[in-house]
């Protein structure tokens, strides 16, 4: 996972998102056109600008807020630090518009209003990476649905003293920020998509809670967790979990706070938690995920960094208005608005995690450890087994080597695996369009869709690299990139970009992480970190979608 507060991304505005010139000299060139703007046209505009902020602002007061309501206002809104960059935003709509959900009311109907259960897990994580948090929510909100209760969401919470700021190696951050400034979905309190469980009421926010559950019934988590196998799978924690809830007659059941996590680092840090897929894939909670508004519109700001221009018959078809989705069997598919997690054809996505990771990688090492359990699903191409030769608790230089090559690369070996996987991706692609290549021979199939539908299509074109590293230590990545490639005799990457080229506003800022966990989730081919949970969450999301498992690659 990355630090909260990592400083990989540049800050910045670019000039077409400024809203106002800088100086009043600058007034006339602002504008399109040689002639000054009049007078009269000034104030118009700037009446429209006003309403257009007043508007944006009203929408995010609005009671149920969607990506797709919100997307199109916040991609080009410019959200500026009323503090002059000194202090982190504190997220206050987002805390308000959490607290106007149109299911905080009593006196709704069956299964909501007073009819609600409710199941609060106080022992939730905190202090500790978006990654780990995001995967123990999804699940305990899954638990909450399959046992028909409303689950009771909470911030991102780094700090729980009650502060605004907390200090994080000398820089402050937020010490909570609202689920739904990260995510949407019935997780932070939407809707249920069509097909859900009727009964299934809608998530509610703490603060509805405590309003309405003064008493809850608090349960100690070993009441369930001591009747399971010391080894328990994730579905069978599930299952204990909802029989336990089941056989509560109490409206409010709140899991102690000093109790242990439902699942724990070790059920996500193995393959323990893979018999949970067949379950929580199609479950509402995943089907019906997305990313908040502010994390969409980050993206749409950014999206230039991640897409190839259009070919030249992706612009005849443009200029012929002819709907380029009828051309996909032949061309690569383009990254659609009609579903904002389509595809990004021709981008490879890379999580490269720098820094303090490097003494968490030799941690991993002489304990032996495993990939995380999303990303050990049998049907990749890269597995990862911990070497014969190594004893729990200590390991050899031979061993740590073998580690730090998996969790934390060098430059060299990045170069390689890149190289290795864009090969095979130009095969898988020929694969996929159903054209079969012998060995001096040639011939071609009927193109079929197939399970994966349309994914994967086209040959890898650029690089986005998800990391923390310094800007310099990037820099000599791309030229070992460059110079691979021309001694390989082909023309090279079209673009590689990172993490610290993403530009960002005042609050999306501090959660970055899931920016670009976005990005990964929709590249055509991700590489990730086999021990990182920030990887594991993209690649759940990815099989959740239905991407070809060997799209999923590992260091």
């Amino acid at each position: 996972m990355f630090n909260l507060l990592d400083k990989r991304h540049s800050w910045r505005r670019s000039s077409e998102h400024s809203v106002l010139p800088i100086k009043s000299s600058d007034s006339a060139s602002f504008f399109t056109g040689q002639r000054p703007y009049p007078k009269r046209y000034r104030r118009l505009t700037l009446a429209l600008l006003t309403v257009s902020i007043f508007g944006l602002f009203y929408c995010l007061g609005s009671s149920n807020p969607t990506p797709g309501r919100l997307y199109d206002l916040l991609e080009s809104a410019v959200l500026l630090d009323p503090l002059g960059n000194r202090l982190p935003p504190l997220y206050e709509r987002w805390h308000e518009q959490e607290s106007r959900l149109p299911q905080h009311d009593p006196d709704l109907p069956f299964p909501e209003g007073k009819h609600a259960k409710f199941f609060w897990v106080a022992n939730h994580v905190t202090a500790s990476g978006w990654g780990n948090s995001m995967q123990e929510t999804l699940f305990d909100s899954h638990i909450a649905y399959a046992a028909k209760r409303s689950f009771v969401f909470v911030n991102y919470t780094w700090n729980t003293d009650g502060s605004d700021y907390t200090d994080y190696n000398g820089k402050l951050i937020p010490s909570r920020i609202p689920l739904s400034a990260l995510i949407t979905g019935p997780t932070a309190g939407a809707p249920y998509p069509p097909g859900s469980d009727p009964e299934a009421p809608r998530a509610v926010s703490k603060e509805y809670f405590d309003r309405v559950c003064p008493h809850p019934k608090i349960i100690h988590s070993d009441e369930v967790l001591s009747q399971l196998p010391p080894d328990a799978t994730a579905s069978q924690i599930l299952q204990g979990w909802v029989e336990k809830l089941d056989s509560i007659e109490d409206r409010c059941v709140e899991v102690d706070s000093q109790s242990r996590q439902i699942f724990s680092i070790w059920t996500f840090g193995s393959r323990k938690v893979l018999d949970i897929w067949p379950t929580i894939k199609d479950s509402p909670i995943l089907t019906g995920f997305g990313w908040s508004p502010l994390i969409h519109a980050a993206y749409e700001n950014n999206k230039h960094l991640f897409l190839s221009p259009p070919t030249f018959f992706h612009r005849i078809a443009s200029a012929l208005s002819y709907p380029i989705h009828l051309l996909s069997s032949i061309f690569s598919p383009s990254s659609s608005r009609d579903d904002p997690y389509a595809e990004i054809p021709g981008l490879l996505a890379i999580h490269i995690r720098k820094g303090d990771f490097a003494s968490h990688c030799d941690h991993l090492a002489t304990w032996n450890s495993v990939f995380n359990g999303f990303n050990q699903f049998p049907s990749f191409p890269d597995k990862f087994t911990p070497p014969p030769n190594s004893e729990w608790g200590s390991t050899s230089e031979e061993n740590r080597d073998i580690y730090m090559s998996h969790c934390f690369p060098s430059i060299e070996q990045i170069v390689d695996k890149i190289e290795v996987v864009r090969k095979a991706e130009i095969e898988n692609a020929r694969k996929r369009r159903g054209v079969w290549l012998g060995a001096g021979r040639g011939g071609s199939g009927s193109h079929e869709k197939g399970v994966y539908g349309n994914h994967g299509m086209g040959e890898l074109k650029r690089i986005y690299v998800m990391t923390n590293a310094k800007p310099e230590w990037i820099e000599e990545l791309r030229e070992a990139l460059r110079e691979r490639a021309r001694r390989e005799g082909w023309e090279g990457w079209e673009a590689i970009v990172s993490s610290r080229e993403v530009a960002l506003n005042w609050e999306q800022k501090y959660v970055a992480q899931s920016v670009d966990m976005m990005v990964g989730q929709k590249a055509q081919v991700l590489i990730g970190n086999g021990f990182s949970s920030l990887t594991s969450n993209i690649v759940m999301l990815r099989m959740a979608r239905d991407f070809p498992p060997e799209s999923i690659r590992f260091w």
